[in-house]
């Protein structure tokens, strides 16, 4: 995580990590974003909302479901170790504001791009583009 931390400019940030199976993360998805199913990864930004200045190192908090990374990993090819990885990253990203949901293409680009370096940085892997 301090890699990432690092690359991202937030060297001093915490984050928090809980790793849940799917019944854990159905329930913590139904409480608090009303939606009754598993998910892969949900995260909690501290710094939004009315006082997340208050703690800005504190980024805030990352779910993953352990099931469903080892569900999809192994649909991707991808090891536990490296599914989990890539959700923890994914989680990251949305704490410090990336978004995907929202329908810009552009945003969505960006946060795939910024997912893919990060986890070739991660994983000692080099990072090829087309030009």
């Amino acid at each position: 995580m301090a890699k990432l931390l690092r690359n991202l400019g937030q060297d001093h940030a915490e984050v928090s990590l809980l790793l849940v199976d799917d019944e854990g993360i159905r329930e913590i998805n139904r409480s608090y974003l009303q939606r009754d199913y598993p998910t892969n990864v949900i995260a909690f930004a501290m710094r939004e909302g009315p006082h997340g200045e208050l703690h800005p190192q504190v980024l805030g908090d990352i779910v993953i479901s352990v099931e469903t990374a080892c569900r999809q990993g192994a649909e991707g090819a991808l090891s536990m170790a490296e599914s989990l990885s890539f959700l923890m990253i994914h989680g990251l990203l949305h704490l410090l504001g990336y978004d995907h949901e929202g329908g810009d293409p552009r945003e969505l680009r960006r946060m795939e791009d910024k997912e893919d370096e990060l986890f070739f940085l991660l994983h000692g892997f080099s990072l090829q583009r087309d030009l």
